[in-house]
């Protein structure tokens, strides 16, 4: 699948860059999956189903979970980008 293709399935590498990231983000923070969604106001089950890959964020619910890590959304896609174009060279970002 082409880069700025959008496939049917969740579990496309781009998307589990995406994930991942918000994961090691959460981690680096020092948070667990409770305490995130409790700065979310969310049950647990959320932060779960997208690091699962479960469930796709909209941009209004990343800008969400950005603020929650204590980053911007502008910073979370410069990160994700560089990220991307690594592992499209063919190394890990």
């Amino acid at each position: 699948m082409d880069y700025w293709q959008v496939g049917k399935s969740n579990f496309t590498t781009e998307y589990a860059v995406f994930r991942d990231l918000l994961r090691e983000l959460r981690i680096n923070r020092g948070l667990t999956q409770v305490k995130l969604a409790e700065a979310l106001d969310l049950p647990q089950s959320f932060v779960s189903k997208y690091e699962a890959g479960e469930r796709r964020l909209d941009m209004v619910e990343v800008r969400a979970v950005c603020e929650a890590l204590g980053t911007t959304l502008p910073l979370f896609a410069k990160r994700l980008e560089s990220k991307l174009i690594g592992r499209r060279k063919g190394g890990v970002a």
